[in-house]
């Protein structure tokens, strides 16, 4: 029995060694190159967005600007301009103008370079591919004043392209002030931000679509499959956990209807029961009106419903497999 022991244990297996680990600072000699890459962002992030969080605390204080940089002097009032707004006669409108054109942005402007890239991805011609990928990218690099002033110039009464257009063809009688009534707004304000943005989001989805293996395409050609049923069964779910990240940011900045595009096309006042949403709210009446921490007040109850529906959108596509965290 004990030579039989002595014999087994001799020719059993060495016990493998466990892997000696890396110091942190090694690693980090060693990734010296993209450890720099990185840096510089985190450090551009720490002092612009985390360094001025302590105002965050002046939603709670009647804030003076004149007592410099001890806001701790301020008088303490709580959920006062909390209240404050919630109990505004304007809520109701705002928070509805911020969440339907939030959604029409969402629904009507999150598929459409998912869209496009999808169709640009079948041009065989790349010439032509080139010249529509390059008129597209183009609105994204132009500021919200010359996007502005276009849409202005195109619906303008006085020799406006739209209303020539519309009379020529017999549609209308006369010119339509189009930027001055309500029920066009909304979807002057959509179209707009789909014909600036589309071009430029797609660039992702193009690159996503670039790294389908070619291989599946050509075994679904074999099989009959349509090139619908293609982009059906094979692109889509292959470039879905791409689209899912976006989805989520998406979903966390729901409440984020706009700022720049919504200040310059709604100039006319009878526009504000249409489109004052949250962020023009807090400019016109926090900033221009110097009450500043109501103004924090209203961005700190934006922000934290936008952190609410981040999570919210992360733990259901978590289920799918394909979340942020």
């Amino acid at each position: 029995m004990s030579q039989a022991t002595t014999e087994h244990s001799q020719t059993a297996a060495p016990i493998p060694k466990k892997p000696v680990k890396k110091s942190n600072f090694k690693r980090l000699i060693k990734q010296l190159d993209i450890q720099l890459m990185v840096w510089p962002g985190l450090l551009l992030v720490f002092v612009f967005s985390y360094i001025p969080m302590y105002g965050v605390i002046t939603a709670f204080m009647d804030y003076n600007l004149f007592t410099g940089t001890n806001i701790f002097v301020n008088p303490w009032v709580g959920f006062k301009h909390f209240e404050a707004f919630f109990n505004a006669p304007d809520f109701n409108i705002i928070l509805r103008n911020t969440i339907v054109i939030s959604l029409l942005k969402f629904v009507i402007g999150f598929p459409a370079p998912i869209i496009l890239a999808l169709m640009l991805n079948e041009v065989r011609h790349m010439a032509f591919k080139r010249i529509v990928q390059t008129i597209t990218y183009l609105p994204h690099f132009m500021s919200w004043v010359i996007v502005g002033g276009l849409v202005m110039s195109l619906l303008s009464t006085e020799n406006g392209s739209i209303n020539i257009l519309l009379e020529k063809t017999g549609t209308i009688d006369e010119p339509i002030n189009f930027m001055s009534i309500k029920e066009y707004f909304w979807s002057i304000l959509i179209t707009t931000n789909i014909w600036k943005e589309i071009g430029f989001s797609s660039i992702i989805y193009l690159a996503a679509i670039a790294g389908v293996d070619p291989h599946l395409y050509e075994a679904a050609d074999i099989d009959g499959a349509s090139k619908f049923k293609q982009i059906y069964l094979i692109t889509i779910p292959t470039i879905m956990p791409v689209i899912s990240i976006f989805m989520i940011l998406a979903m966390g900045s729901l409440l984020n209807a706009g700022f720049e595009d919504i200040l310059i096309l709604a100039q006319n006042p009878l526009l504000r029961p249409v489109s004052d949403v949250i962020d023009t709210y807090v400019y016109r009446v926090g900033l221009q009106n110097q009450k500043y921490s109501y103004a924090v007040a209203v961005g700190l109850f934006k922000a934290i419903v936008s952190i609410g529906l981040l999570t919210t959108a992360n733990y259901i596509a978590r289920r799918s497999g394909n979340s942020l965290w």
